[in-house]
């Protein structure tokens, strides 16, 4: 292997290193929106929200619609805690039955 080819290599190997480390400091974000609509019928759209973390929803929501990339885990609380929850795939939606709890959080499974 010539000099200059070693070279060549070295020099791509850090600037891959270098991209890679300057990506992985960014946080990643569900591509798409997350839809949903209150008791008083006002629809919200977050898009792209974080991969991770909890995201509340302040109003409470009686419908939620994942236009993500990403699965998502709804909560009935502030807090994506909680036993009462709901599996909601990529591209469907959700609406909770009448005379029950909102949801007030979710998560995105990663």
């Amino acid at each position: 292997m010539s000099v200059r080819r070693r070279l060549t290599t070295a020099t791509g190997a850090v600037l891959l290193t270098l991209t890679v480390a300057g990506c992985s400091g960014l946080g990643r974000t569900a591509v798409g929106p997350v839809t949903y609509e209150t008791r008083g019928e006002k629809v919200v759209r977050v898009m792209s929200p974080p991969v991770k973390g909890c995201h509340r929803l302040p109003l409470g929501a009686t419908r939620v619609e994942n236009g993500t990339l990403i699965d998502l885990i709804l909560y009935r609380t502030p807090h994506c805690r909680g036993e009462d929850t709901i599996y909601l795939p990529t591209n469907s939606t959700d609406q909770i039955a009448p005379n029950t709890l909102p949801w007030r959080s979710y998560s995105l499974v990663h």
